[in-house]
């Protein structure tokens, strides 16, 4: 009997430090993506939004996420002047960068996750645009149901080329900067 007890209790020891996984749901309504492209003398500063999204927590790691971005969501938040700024969106939404009528969302999977240490875990998640994947890596930090990161990606690998010093040559100040930064915060609710 004592020995049905001792493994008793080293079986719920061993189940207890695995942890147990925590499912979570974003709230798309509340969480907010902000991009910016940048080129010599100008910046452009938006939105887009998320479509949906979850992901789930164990042992204070990310063991799964998959987040949808809705393409056709893009909006420029610094052009005042409407003419420019619909200019901008057609031009972003078109073939020269995002293909939005062929590709109308971009997603976020996630590989592997540190812990969190004092509410920062680093990320490796694999981000599709226009169809093709590649790896980013990032950092997430996290206030209760909240987590914030910035993800940032090089266009250029994704086929989005226009203005791109990997692709052009002799592009002076129209050389648009491959990398872009999307700035993204995330309201979860457990499941």
């Amino acid at each position: 009997m004592k020995q049905k007890v001792i493994l008793l209790l080293a079986a719920i020891l061993v189940l207890g430090s695995q942890g147990f996984a925590q499912d979570y749901k974003v709230l798309t309504e509340n969480s907010i993506l902000r991009w910016s492209g940048k080129k010599i003398g100008k910046n452009h500063l938006g939105k887009v939004s998320l479509k949906e999204g979850s992901f789930t927590l164990q042992n204070e790691k990310f063991t799964a996420g998959q987040f949808v971005i809705d393409m056709t969501t893009i909006v420029d938040e610094d052009l005042t002047d409407p003419n420019w700024n619909a200019k901008l969106i057609g031009h972003l939404k078109s073939g020269d960068f995002f293909a939005v009528e062929k590709f109308p969302t971009a997603t976020l999977k996630i590989k592997e996750s540190s812990a969190f240490v004092k509410d920062e875990a680093t990320v490796t998640a694999g981000l599709t645009i226009k169809g093709a994947t590649h790896p980013v890596t990032f950092k997430v930090k996290r206030v209760g149901d909240v987590f914030q990161t910035t993800v940032t990606f090089d266009r250029s690998q994704y086929d989005v080329r226009y203005g791109s010093g990997k692709f052009f040559e002799n592009l002076g100040d129209n050389a648009i900067e491959d990398m872009i930064p999307l700035d993204v915060t995330l309201v979860a609710v457990k499941k």
